[in-house]
């Protein structure tokens, strides 16, 4: 008698969640998270318009590492010195944005835990300041402003619109 093997596709071997299932699951999502393009187009408008964007966003990194490139306007608050800062420095009824050095990196996720715990509401911008930088959104350094080309990987070279 023989026996015949079937193979599971392996990103069948776990069945799809319904739909329903999926879409609270990507609402919560988008409650928790924020991608770069989308806190640099709130930025540029809030800028362009001369008004405030309606959040802030929290660098969580190092010194060294936020002397070396962040987000403009950004404060640098890092998540070891939430507990005792975050409440001076913050107002609680405006929402918070946590970045670190990109999604190798759960530095961001870190802060906004440690804000969540301490009641401000929150969101984690997804890519970090790696994605930032790789998108082309021009950055502060201790040396002043810089930039880079966008990466042609991570963002479209001849439109401000990647369509998401």
């Amino acid at each position: 008698m023989t026996t015949t093997t079937t193979q599971v596709n392996p990103v069948l071997r776990t069945p799809p969640a319904s739909p329903a299932a999926a879409a609270a699951y990507f609402s919560a999502s988008l409650a928790f998270h924020a991608d770069v393009s989308d806190v640099a187009s709130a930025l540029a408008t809030a800028t362009a318009e001369g008004t405030d964007p309606g959040f802030v966003v929290i660098d969580s990194r190092s010194t060294a590492s936020w002397d070396q490139g962040h987000v403009p306007g950004a404060l640098h608050l890092p998540t070891a010195l939430i507990p005792e800062q975050a409440e001076q420095l913050l107002d609680k009824s405006v929402p918070v944005v946590t970045y670190c050095w990109g999604p190798g990196c759960n530095g961001a996720t870190r802060a906004a835990l440690a804000l969540a715990e301490l009641g401000f509401q929150v969101k984690e911008m997804l890519g970090g300041f790696e994605y930032w930088v790789r998108e082309g959104f021009a950055y502060e350094t201790w040396e002043g402003p810089a930039e880079k080309a966008a990466d042609p990987l991570t963002a479209p070279v001849d439109s401000d619109d990647c369509g998401c």
